[in-house]
């Protein structure tokens, strides 16, 4: 490290390192069907389905057709795949019609036929096509109710693939008797790819059961006429073993553990060492940002289990209970809870920030901290923890400009979190 080193710039470059590992032009040419017989149809949806659905495009010599939602905002141009934008993470009418109408495309398809499946995060709510008996309110009013519970997300996506009429496998079974290739990018602890957009194109092990037991933890209603299909059963998924889903293929292109590798050599070329923690943390974002103070603050004092200089990747999705009014998202709220539990200690800074560009609803990724920063907040008579406590991240770190803000990035590999002890 020479003199004119900058913390903030190197944690800066790693979150975008993570960004560019993930973009499906660099991803997707090696996982085109070799077999160019019959139609291709491409069907797709997340915050990086447009991005992928133009990189086949680029890469792929014979005709295709097809329709990918995705979010307001993350749009690109393609010559044959038509781009349809919806709301996330609350769906709207434009995301329920794009579902009716890729359902309607999967529809009368021969054995010679490939349907390529572009899935990536945010495609649970850019394909709300509920069961019978669920209205668009209905479905919106849940995702509200789940955002706010502190449920998880492989719990919020239980719940949407039964209360489906597209995801948990239904969508590859209305493909059947094409051959189906799913490739995905995933922003799920764990990489599960019944998670990733609440699995459209694969079988799901879980029961409605199940789906009952999360809405009474959470406490979240569901229309009468949801819950008695829930309980007869007849909300069933798409199970594994199906014979529809006998041709399936599914690929994951990219994920949060690549992301985060690729955030590593960044360091490695400054010449610290980053240990990468895990890339699939869960929990409540402000639990979170106290655990990963405690282990930074052994770091620095004891050098324990990592010898300083030294850096602390990790990813996954942790959860926020909202209990307050202000501008949060899980990033910003465990930054500032990681602040406050490191108390001005010197010599460590964080970055936490969404791969996608939105922390929460805010068109921000996340923030920066610095051993200053609650100084800095208390100076200008903002107390950083009455802003915790109003779940206001976004607010706080705004009003110091320490917010990271990326724009749209075309992809989506879940939370990135880094701290850096020198």
């Amino acid at each position: 490290m020479n003199n004119s080193f900058s913390p903030r710039a190197l944690l800066q470059q790693m979150f975008l390192a993570a960004i560019e590992s993930a973009q499906p032009q660099h991803t997707i040419p090696q996982f085109l069907p070799a077999d160019r017989t019959g139609r291709l149809v491409v069907l797709g949806a997340g915050k990086a389905s447009a991005a992928m659905a133009r990189a086949v495009e680029d890469h792929w010599l014979g005709e295709l057709s097809g329709l990918v939602v995705t979010r307001y905002g993350y749009s690109v141009p393609c010559r044959a795949v038509e781009i349809v934008e919806a709301a996330h993470p609350v769906p709207d009418e434009a995301g329920l019609q794009a579902a009716e109408r890729i359902l309607a495309l999967a529809q009368g398809l021969g054995e010679q036929d490939t349907v390529l499946c572009l899935i990536s995060g945010g495609g649970s709510s850019l394909l709300p096509l509920p069961l019978e008996g669920i209205a668009l309110a209905d479905k919106q009013q849940i995702n509200r109710d789940l955002l706010r519970s502190g449920a998880t997300i492989s719990e919020m996506n239980l719940v949407r693939r039964h209360l489906s009429a597209i995801k948990g496998g239904r969508l590859a079974a209305a493909c059947y008797p094409a051959k189906v290739i799913t490739l995905l990018i995933s922003d799920v602890p764990g990489d599960d790819p019944a998670d990733i957009a609440s699995g459209p194109t694969v079988g799901d092990a879980s029961s409605c059961a199940d789906v009952l037991a999360i809405l009474e933890r959470y406490q979240i209603s569901v229309p009468a006429a949801a819950r008695r299909r829930l309980e007869s059963g007849e909300a069933e998924s798409i199970k594994p073993g199906d014979a529809r889903l006998a041709r399936n293929e599914v690929h994951l292109i990219s994920t949060p553990q690549m992301a985060l590798e690729a955030a590593a050599k960044i360091a490695a070329e400054q010449g610290i060492t980053a240990h990468i923690l895990s890339d699939r943390i869960e929990g409540e974002a402000r639990d979170v940002g106290k655990v990963m103070a405690a282990v930074a603050l052994q770091v620095a004092s004891h050098g324990q289990p990592f010898s300083k200089p030294c850096l602390l990747l990790s990813g996954g999705e942790t959860t926020v209970t909202v209990r307050g009014s202000g501008r949060g998202g899980r990033n910003v709220e465990f930054l500032l809870s990681l602040g406050l539990a490191l108390d001005g200690a010197e010599r460590v800074w964080a970055l936490a920030g969404d791969t996608d560009g939105v922390d929460g609803q805010e068109e921000i990724a996340g923030a920066f901290l610095a051993p200053d920063t609650l100084q800095r907040a208390r100076y200008q008579g903002i107390a950083p923890r009455a802003a915790l406590d109003n779940n206001d991240g976004h607010g706080f770190f705004g009003a110091l400009g320490d917010a990271v803000i990326t724009g749209p990035t075309l992809t989506n590999v879940n939370d990135f979190r880094c701290v850096l002890i020198l």
